[in-house]
Parts: structure tokens; C-alpha cells; sequence
């Protein structure tokens, strides 16, 4: 007779996403398996002594939500930073930031996160100068939500050696002021990375963004623990979402390293795909040399690399996203279509050698015209090497022209969308990018239904800490979305085909459909248990659930209060 199961929960409105039982209320799970999805008296009669059954209460049950687009290190030191999101005006930032200066005398570097573009209410966006009203005697940096952006105060740029604009990395831009210095605008991560170097972690928790290598000098043995502590803080956090999946968006071998052993202690609380990160200014032989041994080896259960990550372009907000014509008004100056961050030979022979090696491909591209970049190395991929199921993704794609839209489907690319983002997803201002758009290019612009009715594999995702990790007020995003008028097509989402987004699909790209995002017996015990029926909530109102359980691996990762 087999044995009973660990846990088992019923009375819930189960999402299995299985199209041989759809619905069903009730699952158990046996030694990190579902073992049997049926009624509640078929699965409640199979109830032991010792196992733990869960009262679902009539809320949603489903797999595991998948995140698969974060900077898990990045958005974990942030959670113990000051979070400046919905601050206007100098003397709101004063009031914010310098009690926190005072609270952490022994940082080098006030840092403060979720600066909005803009945060001081002015029309422009922060100066050296500006900063230096509020402190002066002591570097202070403030971090955009897009972290494509750090502005930072006069004595900060001189700590860093940034004060007299030195040269940085194609796509990266230290802005200067009249008198030829930095006034205190850095633009991605070839200049604002000394700035990192100051923060408590000093940088580490970057590096697999800034430049996809490890720590030097290496970390030390304390540096190690403070850094596994801080993540983990990060991985309650996400489980205490309902996530159960993580794909990364930065990587190198040192987070694999951290992540490994945070495993081998139990301290690992979401599987955790990382990749190997190719910079526009790396040689094409390092995907060879050391991309393919940190895939190979690391090929866990819960902890694997398994793509490889590079950039495009920048973002809208700070005019570095790559457009076919130059931005209107201002940020149009001097024919300006946005930043290089590859040229356009050395990304497709990019795309061609990864492809070559079997690598999955994610490339950060918001632009129309880094879109349609990232589109054409992936089709000359395809021509180079041979079609086959790569699941290569788009990142982001926020920006598209209409007739690049079809061609998704057709070379089988995923979109790789975080409804949050947009202007209508109620996080960031409404007028925000708009402005920064031509009439004519909103047609394309977060286009997630048509995208979705085109045929194109959609998936679901926040780049934390970009928003926060918080799974339903990005499901609210796509299901309630704001109406912005006319010129904005509605792009709503289904319930379903977002649930599925964030489940299911990233279960498929990540090459693990055949064992999670499904419940289903035989498929991995990774669960989330929701306060709510959330078909039964009006889409305006999905925030009011929450989740009450996550399991992950048959392990209970997260149980509310």
C-alpha cells in the first residue's frame, strides 16, 4: 500500500491548468511530487496520521508562480534600502532622506531607490546641485525604478573619480554641465557602476548586471555570508508572494556559487534559473570559453544556468532606448534615437555563436528599433545554425513597430512582457512615456493583446525590483489596466491567459513544462494556496488576495499569519 502524503489540500477552487481535469478541489503531495488532483473525498481519503492538510477555505489553488524576469541580489539589498516611490518635490526628499542619513551613519554612500525620473516635480531631472541641497557633507545617490539612471551628488561624484567626466562604455553617458564636469547624472551601468562600488555590498550585488563577472578581489568569507543572508531575506520575500520560480536577469558564477550553498543549507526558497550575462564590449570567444562551462556546470534541480543574457538598448525614460527615428521634442536633440549598446554585426555574430551552443537567448530591448534588432539576430540565428526549439525571448519589447509584430510568432520568439511597467499599469505615472513617443509609434507601444492575438508566446513577469516582486498588483496591470483614451488601443488581458503567463508558460520557456506548471501528479509539488477565489473577484479588486500558503518542492516556504 503506498503511503500517505505529506499534505493535502482541499476545499480549494483549483487552476490546474491540465486540460484532462481543468478544475478539481483537492491535491496531495508526497516527498516533493503531486501524487493525486481530484475531489475533495477522493484525495481527503487518502489522509494519514501525519500528513498536514491544508483548508483551502474556497480560495484558488494553482502551481507556483514563475517570475521570469528578476534581479533576485539587486532587489534583495534593496529591500533595506530607502525606497523614495511616490516622493515629489526637494523638500519631500529632504524630509525622506536626510533621517536616513542620520540612521546610518557608518554607509559610505546614502543610497536611495525608486527615484522617479520625474521626482522633483520640475519638469527636469536631478543635478549634483539639486542633491547637494539636501546633503552635502556626504555622498548621496539616488537609483531610478528602471536602473538605467543614478543621479548623485557632488561629493559622491568625487569619491568615485566621476566628477571630471571620464570616459565610459559605448551606451553608457556621464552627463556634463555647462562648466564641463558631471552634473550628477549617470546614465547605465558603464558610469554609474563606481557608484555601486560604494553601496553596502559594495557593487556585488550588480556585478552580474554591470559586467556579468565575478567580485575582485574576491568576496571574503564574511562579504559571502552578509551576501547569502541578504538573499535569502530576498527569496521569503518572493515566497511570500506565492513564487515558487525565479528566472534571473544578471548573472555570473558568484551568484550560482551563493545560490548553491544557500541550497545545500536550506535556504533556498524558489528555484532559481541564472544566466551567463555577454556584454557588447565582450569578445565573441567568451561565450565559448566561459559561458558554456558555467551552463555545464551548474544543471541543478533548483539551481541551473540556463540562458544567456545581453542588452539592446536602454530605456524610453532617459532617451536611450533605440528608436527607427529620432525622440520628439527635447530628447530628439541632435537627431537622437537612442544608445548603442552593441553595434548592430557584433550582436547577430553574438546571437549566432550562443544559438550555435545551444544556449536559450534573453535580450533587453525596448525601443522599435531594438526590437526589431533583437528580431533580426535571432532570424539570422535561425539561418545560420538551423531552426529548432529555442524559445529564444524579448525582453521587455515595450516599443514595437506593428509590422514587426507577426514576425514574432513566425520565428517562434517569445514575448517576455511586464504588464506593471506600462503606463497604464497603475504603478508608474500615466503621462510618463507617452510624451516621450511619437503619435504614431503608440499603435506598438505595450501591445500585449496584440502580440498575444498574433500567435506570439507571451509570459508574464516584474523585473523586481524595477516594481516590486508583488505577483497581483502586476496581474491587476494586465486584467484592469488604466484607459489612457483612444490613441491607446486596450490591451486587456484575460484572468486566465494572465494566470497562465505567469505559471504555465514560464514553466514551458524554461524548458520544464513536462514537470511544473501544471498540477498534476507526477509533477513537481510546487503549489501556491490563494486567500481568494480569484475568479470569483472583479479584476479591479484582485489586489484584496493574497497568498495564504507557497509550497515549494513539497516544502511549505511561506504560510501567512
Amino acid at each position: 500500500m503506498a503511503s500517505a502524503p505529506d499534505i493535502i489540500i482541499h476545499n480549494g477552487a483549483l487552476i490546474t491548468f491540465d486540460p484532462d481535469m481543468p478544475k478539481a478541489e483537492a491535491l496531495a503531495i508526497a516527498g516533493g511530487t503531486i501524487t493525486a488532483v481530484g475531489t475533495d473525498a477522493e484525495v481527503t481519503a487518502l489522509a494519514g496520521p501525519d500528513t498536514q492538510v491544508i483548508d483551502a477555505m474556497g480560495g484558488t489553488v494553482m502551481s507556483g508562480f514563475i517570475d521570469s524576469h528578476v534581479h533576485l541580489f539587486g532587489g534583495s539589498v534593496e529591500l533595506t534600502c530607502l525606497d523614495l516611490y511616490g516622493v515629489v518635490g526637494l523638500e519631500e526628499m529632504s524630509r525622506r532622506i536626510r533621517p536616513y542619513a542620520e540612521a546610518n551613519p557608518d554607509d559610505d554612500l546614502v543610497f536611495c531607490v525608486m527615484a522617479d525620473y520625474g521626482i522633483l516635480g520640475t519638469g527636469k531631472t536631478p543635478t549634483r546641485h539639486d542633491l547637494d541641497q539636501i546633503i552635502a557633507d556626504r555622498p548621496l545617490a539616488l537609483f531610478a525604478p528602471d536602473h538605467h539612471t543614478i543621479w548623485a551628488n557632488t561629493a559622491a561624484l568625487e569619491a568615485t573619480g566621476l566628477i571630471d567626466a571620464p570616459e565610459v562604455d559605448a551606451g553608457s553617458i556621464i552627463v556634463k554641465g555647462a562648466d564641463g564636469k558631471a552634473n550628477g547624472e549617470l546614465l547605465e551601468p558603464g558610469a554609474y557602476g563606481p557608484i555601486l562600488e560604494m553601496t553596502r555590498h559594495k557593487g556585488r550585488e550588480m556585478l552580474g548586471l554591470v559586467t556579468g563577472r565575478d567580485p575582485e578581489p574576491a568576496a571574503t568569507p564574511a562579504e559571502r555570508e552578509m551576501d547569502k543572508d541578504v538573499i535569502e531575506a530576498g527569496l521569503r520575500h518572493c515566497a511570500a508572494q506565492g513564487i515558487t520560480g525565479l528566472h534571473l536577469m544578471d548573472g555570473n558564477l558568484y551568484q550560482l556559487e551563493l545560490l548553491s550553498e544557500l541550497e545545500a543549507e536550506g535556504r533556498l526558497h524558489c528555484r532559481t534559473m541564472v544566466p551567463f550575462h555577454f556584454k557588447g564590449t565582450d569578445e565573441i570567444a567568451r561565450i565559448a570559453a566561459e559561458g558554456v562551462a558555467m551552463r555545464d556546470r551548474f544543471q541543478g534541480d533548483k539551481v541551473w544556468c540556463g540562458h544567456m543574457k545581453m542588452f539592446i538598448d536602454g530605456v524610453i525614460e532617459s532617451g536611450t532606448a533605440l528608436m527607427l527615428q529620432p525622440y520628439p521634442g527635447e530628447m530628439g536633440a541632435n537627431d537622437n534615437t537612442g544608445d548603442e549598446v552593441f553595434t548592430q554585426e557584433h550582436f547577430v555574430a553574438a546571437a549566432v555563436e550562443a544559438d550555435r551552443h545551444g544556449f536559450q537567448i534573453a535580450v533587453h530591448a525596448i525601443g522599435d528599433a531594438g526590437v526589431r534588432r533583437t528580431i533580426d539576430a535571432y532570424e539570422a540565428a535561425q539561418q545560420a545554425n538551423g531552426k529548432r526549439d529555442a524559445r529564444h525571448r524579448i525582453e521587455h519589447l515595450e516599443v514595437m513597430h506593428p509590422n514587426d509584430i507577426p514576425r514574432l510568432a513566425a520565428l517562434d520568439i517569445v514575448a517576455s512582457i511586464q504588464p506593471g511597467h506600462a503606463p497604464i499599469g497603475h504603478i508608474f505615472p500615466p503621462d510618463g512615456v507617452g510624451k516621450y513617443l511619437h503619435p504614431h509609434q503608440i499603435a506598438g507601444a505595450y501591445a500585449w493583446q496584440n502580440i498575444r492575438a498574433s500567435g506570439a508566446r507571451v509570459i508574464f513577469s516584474t523585473d523586481w525590483p524595477v516594481i516590486p516582486v508583488d505577483v497581483m498588483p502586476n496581474v491587476k496591470a494586465a486584467i484592469a489596466p488604466l484607459d489612457l483614451g483612444p490613441e491607446w488601443t486596450d490591451q486587456t488581458q484575460s484572468l486566465t491567459d494572465t494566470l497562465a503567463s505567469y505559471t504555465r508558460d514560464n514553466a514551458w520557456v524554461e524548458f520544464k513544462e513536462d514537470v511544473k506548471g501544471m498540477l498534476k501528479a507526477g509533477m513537481q509539488a510546487d503549489v501556491v494556496v490563494m486567500s481568494h477565489d480569484l475568479h470569483a473577484l472583479a479584476p479591479k479588486d484582485i489586489t484584496k488576495a493574497h497568498a495564504v500558503k507557497t509550497i515549494c518542492d513539497g516544502v511549505v516556504s511561506h504560510s501567512a499569519a
